[in-house]
């Protein structure tokens, strides 16, 4: 395989060059924008930065492809999501659920499963993590934790999301800088909400457990 081949995959770009997808390029910058934020809001808790952190890789891996637009590249885009995506699925279950965290990987295993099965239909990644946010917003209204609305809102923006960057090709013709740009800024507002989401479950959860040992004296 030439990890260095040239990828020409979005609306905007028409050549090879770093400056090739202007539009996308600056869009990026909202994903640093969410990292700074998630790591504002984390206030030194050591999950949430380490949430901001990888919010952050997404933000230097997508601008690098975006500026380089070669296969290695894309593959690191991918991968810096896919980290992301993984380390929530296994975190989720154990501080939403209380699930004991040699059981709580199993959540990322079970995203990486459904990802391949997606992956050999055609959905690829995103398809799968579309199905997550909506699965966590149903796991917590169930169960009547407030925090579902905030896993509903992430699942409907991704949603929108994910139709910006399904329709970049098919817009070309009207609008040369195509729909990717709408991607990079709505992604980041999803990062955004569950990240916080997490930060003020874990809060909750030090709170209490606080409260139960400050009652227990």
């Amino acid at each position: 395989m030439n990890w260095t081949a040239y990828v020409d995959g979005y609306c905007e770009r028409t050549a090879p060059g770093l400056w090739g997808e202007p539009l996308n390029d600056l869009a990026n910058l909202a994903f640093l924008v969410a990292a700074g934020m998630v790591w504002w809001y984390a206030n030194g808790q050591r999950t949430g930065r380490l949430l901001a952190v990888l919010i952050g890789l997404i933000f230097v891996a997508s601008s690098v492809f975006h500026l380089v637009a070669t296969r290695w590249a894309a593959v690191a885009d991918s991968t810096a999501i896919l980290l992301f995506v993984l380390f929530y699925a296994a975190l989720f279950p154990r501080v939403f659920f209380r699930v004991k965290a040699k059981w709580a990987w199993l959540g990322a295993a079970a995203f990486l499963a459904l990802t391949v099965v997606s992956g050999a239909l055609g959905g690829g990644l995103y398809v799968p993590a579309l199905v997550g946010l909506a699965g966590f917003a149903v796991a917590l209204g169930v169960t009547r934790d407030s925090y579902w609305l905030d896993f509903a809102m992430a699942a409907a923006v991704f949603a929108l999301s994910l139709a910006f960057r399904g329709i970049d090709d098919v817009v070309c013709g009207d609008f040369p800088a195509g729909t990717h740009f709408l991607w990079h800024v709505l992604n980041s507002v999803v990062l955004y909400l569950v990240a916080k989401a997490m930060i003020g479950k874990l809060r909750e959860g030090g709170r209490a457990a606080a409260g139960g040992a400050g009652g227990g004296g």
